[in-house]
């Protein structure tokens, strides 16, 4: 199985649509997340989608808004909300994790193997075949 994240910005904009992607693929939904971190001394939060491996394919992607919203813990935002409301209404716990920041790897795809690595060890997504 692949399991791959896909950028689609920092949250802004790009927020609208990782909602439409998980409202427009319910049958497909398995998790809605967020990953708070610091970067620069600013408390950021990455809001992202998971949805069931594609049939055929075993493609399984991971959709993702990364280090650009305020962390809701810190400072209330809507951009937030939205996410959280998206979540509540397709009856979907939110599931929070404190991450490493994206700054601490070299590269991406480092960053979204480690945080594939720990969506594998919780048991969120399946493991490596």
């Amino acid at each position: 199985m692949i399991q791959r994240f896909i950028e689609l910005g920092e949250g802004y904009s790009d927020l609208y649509e990782l909602i439409e992607i998980a409202q427009n693929n319910q049958h497909r939904l398995v998790h809605m997340m967020a990953f708070y971190t610091k970067i620069n001394e600013r408390d950021v939060a990455s809001l992202a989608v998971v949805l069931q491996p594609t049939n055929p394919g075993n493609f399984q992607p991971i959709y993702i808004c990364r280090e650009g919203i305020p962390n809701p813990h810190v400072t209330a935002n809507q951009r937030f909300n939205l996410f959280k409301e998206a979540a509540t209404k397709l009856e979907k716990t939110l599931i929070e994790f404190d991450v490493k920041p994206s700054t601490t790897f070299g590269e991406k795809e480092l960053y979204y193997q480690h945080l594939i690595g720990i969506l594998r060890m919780n048991h969120f997504i399946p493991p490596m075949q």
